[in-house]
């Protein structure tokens, strides 16, 4: 599985770059970002979709005659639309999740973004979260932005994690330690 993901995830980097910089020569970056979004957002919403994109059963021809009038109906056109169906002749559709991954991080480095995961226990209140906002400012630059994930799991406290690198200073890591410490003890 593994090697699997690396395969694809190579290929996928490849085809984001390819769409990146030809987005980027016909100043289309923002139409095609915003595009990608959308048909990201059409795999996660729609579960019948979601089998259509990963399923090997399908073949490019049609895959191609079902995408086309689906890209038409959200109104993805342009390069984003281009792009998508250069995918499914090529038998790659079931990477598109990683190449739009991909795609944003290349957006995110030519606009010099540095994007922080930040999960918390509950939603934050405004003060709370500009004080989040303030605080990876001052460790990532001013063009932190954040992607706020709730997960009620870690019962309190935060993880960060800045590219490769994570703070995991949640309620749950915490009891996990103290269980594990106890547990040597006894």
């Amino acid at each position: 599985m593994a090697a699997e993901h690396s395969i694809s995830s190579g290929f996928a980097g490849r085809y984001a770059t390819a769409l990146f910089e030809l987005a980027k020569d016909t100043n289309a970056v923002p139409a095609v970002l915003a595009d990608l979004n959308n048909f990201e957002a059409l795999i996660s919403s729609n579960p019948d979709m979601h089998r259509f994109v990963m399923s090997p059963v399908f073949g490019a021809d049609e895959q191609i005659r079902a995408l086309t009038p689906i890209l038409e109906k959200v109104g993805i056109s342009g390069l984003a639309h281009k792009f998508l169906l250069l995918v499914a002749s090529k038998r790659r559709l079931f990477a598109i999740r990683q190449m739009v991954k991909a795609f944003k991080v290349l957006v995110d480095k030519d606009r010099g973004v540095t994007r922080a995961t930040v999960t918390l226990a509950e939603t934050p209140s405004t003060k709370a979260l500009e004080s989040i906002k303030a605080a990876l400012r001052d460790v990532a630059g001013a063009g932190a932005e954040i992607d706020l994930k709730v997960d009620p799991e870690i019962i309190g406290g935060l993880i960060v994690q800045i590219g490769s690198k994570m703070v995991d200073s949640s309620l749950r890591t915490k009891l996990n330690g103290i269980r594990i410490a106890m547990k040597e003890v006894g």
